[in-house]
Protein backbone atom coordinates (compact mmCIF):
# COMPACT_ATOMS: atom_id res chain seq x y z
CA UNK A 1 0.00 0.00 0.00
CA UNK A 2 1.39 3.41 -0.93
CA UNK A 3 1.81 6.05 1.79
CA UNK A 4 -1.39 7.94 0.90
CA UNK A 5 -3.57 5.00 -0.18
CA UNK A 6 -6.75 4.24 1.77
CA UNK A 7 -7.99 0.66 1.97
CA UNK A 8 -11.77 0.25 2.00
CA UNK A 9 -13.41 -2.79 3.63
CA UNK A 10 -17.14 -3.43 3.82
CA UNK A 11 -18.52 -6.02 6.25
CA UNK A 12 -22.09 -7.18 5.55
CA UNK A 13 -24.43 -9.74 7.05
CA UNK A 14 -27.37 -10.27 9.35
CA UNK A 15 -27.88 -9.25 12.97
CA UNK A 16 -26.38 -11.68 15.48
CA UNK A 17 -23.46 -12.83 13.32
CA UNK A 18 -20.78 -10.86 15.19
CA UNK A 19 -20.23 -8.27 12.49
CA UNK A 20 -19.76 -5.38 14.91
CA UNK A 21 -17.18 -7.34 16.94
CA UNK A 22 -15.38 -8.33 13.73
CA UNK A 23 -15.24 -4.67 12.63
CA UNK A 24 -13.90 -3.68 16.06
CA UNK A 25 -11.16 -6.35 15.89
CA UNK A 26 -10.34 -5.29 12.32
CA UNK A 27 -10.15 -1.62 13.31
CA UNK A 28 -8.04 -2.35 16.40
CA UNK A 29 -5.65 -4.46 14.31
CA UNK A 30 -5.17 -1.62 11.83
CA UNK A 31 -4.55 0.86 14.67
CA UNK A 32 -2.01 -1.47 16.31
CA UNK A 33 -0.24 -1.64 12.92
CA UNK A 34 0.05 2.17 12.94
CA UNK A 35 -2.75 3.18 10.57
CA UNK A 36 -5.40 5.86 10.92
CA UNK A 37 -8.77 4.06 10.99
CA UNK A 38 -12.38 5.16 10.62
CA UNK A 39 -15.40 2.88 10.93
CA UNK A 40 -19.15 3.16 10.78
CA UNK A 41 -21.99 0.69 11.31
CA UNK A 42 -25.56 0.61 10.07
CA UNK A 43 -27.64 -1.73 12.21
CA UNK A 44 -31.03 -1.68 10.47
CA UNK A 45 -33.34 -4.18 12.14
CA UNK A 46 -30.33 -6.17 13.31
CA UNK A 47 -32.02 -7.50 16.43
CA UNK A 48 -34.71 -9.02 14.22
CA UNK A 49 -32.33 -10.68 11.76
CA UNK A 50 -32.07 -7.64 9.50
CA UNK A 51 -29.07 -6.32 7.60
CA UNK A 52 -25.94 -5.10 9.33
CA UNK A 53 -23.30 -3.17 7.38
CA UNK A 54 -19.97 -1.96 8.75
CA UNK A 55 -17.55 0.26 6.85
CA UNK A 56 -13.85 0.19 7.82
CA UNK A 57 -11.31 2.44 6.11
CA UNK A 58 -7.64 2.62 6.99
CA UNK A 59 -4.49 4.31 5.71
CA UNK A 60 -2.01 7.04 6.60
CA UNK A 61 -4.81 9.58 7.01
CA UNK A 62 -8.54 8.86 6.67
CA UNK A 63 -11.20 11.58 6.80
CA UNK A 64 -14.49 9.72 6.22
CA UNK A 65 -15.73 6.40 7.63
CA UNK A 66 -17.97 5.59 4.64
CA UNK A 67 -16.74 3.36 1.81
CA UNK A 68 -17.80 5.08 -1.44
CA UNK A 69 -19.80 2.91 -3.84
CA UNK A 70 -17.49 1.22 -6.36
CA UNK A 71 -14.36 1.77 -4.24
CA UNK A 72 -14.35 -1.24 -1.89
CA UNK A 73 -11.09 -3.17 -1.82
CA UNK A 74 -12.51 -6.04 0.22
CA UNK A 75 -16.12 -7.14 0.57
CA UNK A 76 -16.33 -9.26 3.69
CA UNK A 77 -19.66 -11.11 3.64
CA UNK A 78 -21.11 -13.06 6.56
CA UNK A 79 -24.19 -14.23 4.60
CA UNK A 80 -24.53 -14.84 0.84
CA UNK A 81 -27.59 -12.71 -0.01
CA UNK A 82 -26.22 -9.75 1.94
CA UNK A 83 -22.89 -10.20 0.13
CA UNK A 84 -24.71 -10.05 -3.23
CA UNK A 85 -26.58 -6.90 -2.18
CA UNK A 86 -23.27 -5.15 -1.47
CA UNK A 87 -21.43 -6.04 -4.71
CA UNK A 88 -21.93 -2.50 -6.06
CA UNK A 89 -19.52 -1.25 -3.37
CA UNK A 90 -16.67 -3.38 -4.72
CA UNK A 91 -14.11 -1.96 -7.13
CA UNK A 92 -13.53 -4.05 -10.30
CA UNK A 93 -10.32 -5.61 -8.96
CA UNK A 94 -11.65 -5.98 -5.39
CA UNK A 95 -11.69 -9.16 -3.31
CA UNK A 96 -14.70 -10.97 -1.87
CA UNK A 97 -14.44 -13.24 1.15
CA UNK A 98 -17.87 -14.71 1.87
CA UNK A 99 -19.26 -17.11 4.42
CA UNK A 100 -20.99 -20.11 2.83
CA UNK A 101 -24.21 -19.41 4.72
CA UNK A 102 -27.78 -18.58 3.78
CA UNK A 103 -30.09 -17.00 6.35
CA UNK A 104 -33.58 -16.58 4.90
CA UNK A 105 -35.15 -13.20 5.74
CA UNK A 106 -38.63 -13.07 7.35
CA UNK A 107 -40.34 -12.56 3.97
CA UNK A 108 -38.92 -15.90 2.79
CA UNK A 109 -39.77 -17.65 6.06
CA UNK A 110 -43.39 -16.44 5.73
CA UNK A 111 -43.58 -17.75 2.16
CA UNK A 112 -44.00 -14.31 0.57
CA UNK A 113 -40.72 -14.51 -1.39
CA UNK A 114 -38.18 -17.08 -2.48
CA UNK A 115 -34.56 -17.04 -1.39
CA UNK A 116 -32.42 -16.23 -4.47
CA UNK A 117 -30.61 -19.14 -6.10
CA UNK A 118 -27.01 -19.42 -7.36
CA UNK A 119 -25.71 -16.61 -5.14
CA UNK A 120 -22.16 -17.96 -5.04
CA UNK A 121 -22.06 -18.01 -8.86
CA UNK A 122 -23.38 -14.44 -9.00
CA UNK A 123 -20.67 -13.28 -6.59
CA UNK A 124 -18.00 -15.14 -8.55
CA UNK A 125 -19.12 -13.43 -11.78
CA UNK A 126 -18.48 -10.02 -10.14
CA UNK A 127 -15.07 -10.78 -8.65
CA UNK A 128 -12.20 -12.86 -9.98
CA UNK A 129 -10.77 -12.82 -6.42
CA UNK A 130 -13.51 -14.67 -4.53
CA UNK A 131 -13.10 -17.03 -1.58
CA UNK A 132 -16.06 -18.97 -0.18
CA UNK A 133 -15.45 -19.96 3.45
CA UNK A 134 -17.14 -22.61 5.58
CA UNK A 135 -17.19 -20.26 8.58
CA UNK A 136 -19.48 -22.38 10.74
CA UNK A 137 -17.61 -25.63 10.02
CA UNK A 138 -14.22 -24.16 10.86
CA UNK A 139 -15.62 -22.42 13.95
CA UNK A 140 -16.96 -25.76 15.21
CA UNK A 141 -13.51 -27.24 14.61
CA UNK A 142 -12.08 -24.41 16.77
CA UNK A 143 -14.60 -25.20 19.51
CA UNK A 144 -17.53 -22.78 19.12
CA UNK A 145 -19.80 -22.05 16.15
CA UNK A 146 -20.11 -18.44 17.38
CA UNK A 147 -16.46 -17.90 16.35
CA UNK A 148 -17.38 -17.99 12.64
CA UNK A 149 -16.81 -14.22 12.51
CA UNK A 150 -13.22 -14.76 13.66
CA UNK A 151 -12.71 -17.54 11.09
CA UNK A 152 -13.76 -15.04 8.43
CA UNK A 153 -11.40 -12.41 9.87
CA UNK A 154 -8.59 -14.92 9.46
CA UNK A 155 -9.46 -15.38 5.79
CA UNK A 156 -9.67 -11.61 5.28
CA UNK A 157 -6.32 -11.10 7.03
CA UNK A 158 -4.57 -12.92 4.18
CA UNK A 159 -5.68 -10.10 1.85
CA UNK A 160 -4.12 -7.45 4.10
CA UNK A 161 -0.45 -6.77 4.62
CA UNK A 162 -0.63 -6.68 8.43
CA UNK A 163 1.40 -9.02 10.62
CA UNK A 164 -0.41 -11.89 12.34
CA UNK A 165 0.75 -10.72 15.78
CA UNK A 166 -1.33 -7.52 15.51
CA UNK A 167 -4.44 -9.57 14.76
CA UNK A 168 -3.89 -11.85 17.75
CA UNK A 169 -3.29 -8.86 20.07
CA UNK A 170 -6.52 -7.24 18.84
CA UNK A 171 -8.46 -10.46 19.47
CA UNK A 172 -7.03 -10.61 23.02
CA UNK A 173 -8.12 -7.01 23.61
CA UNK A 174 -11.60 -7.09 22.05
CA UNK A 175 -12.92 -10.59 22.84
CA UNK A 176 -14.12 -11.59 26.35
CA UNK A 177 -11.29 -13.42 28.16
CA UNK A 178 -13.17 -16.74 28.37
CA UNK A 179 -13.45 -16.82 24.54
CA UNK A 180 -9.95 -15.64 23.56
CA UNK A 181 -8.43 -19.09 22.97
CA UNK A 182 -11.32 -20.32 20.81
CA UNK A 183 -11.28 -17.10 18.80
CA UNK A 184 -7.53 -17.26 18.26
CA UNK A 185 -7.89 -20.86 17.04
CA UNK A 186 -10.76 -19.85 14.76
CA UNK A 187 -8.74 -16.93 13.38
CA UNK A 188 -5.77 -19.19 12.61
CA UNK A 189 -8.01 -21.76 10.89
CA UNK A 190 -9.45 -18.99 8.71
CA UNK A 191 -5.99 -17.63 8.02
CA UNK A 192 -4.91 -21.05 6.83
CA UNK A 193 -7.48 -21.17 4.02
Amino acid sequence: MSADQITNILLVGVGGQGIVLASEILSETCMLAGFDVKKNEVHGMSQRGGSVVSHVRYGKEVFSPIVPEGEGDILFGFELMETCRALSYLKPQGSVIANDLQIPPPSVLMGKELYPQNLSEIIKSHSADYILVDGQGLAMKAGNVKAANTVLLGAVSKKMNIEEDYWLKAIEKMVPSKAVDVNKSAFLLGRGI
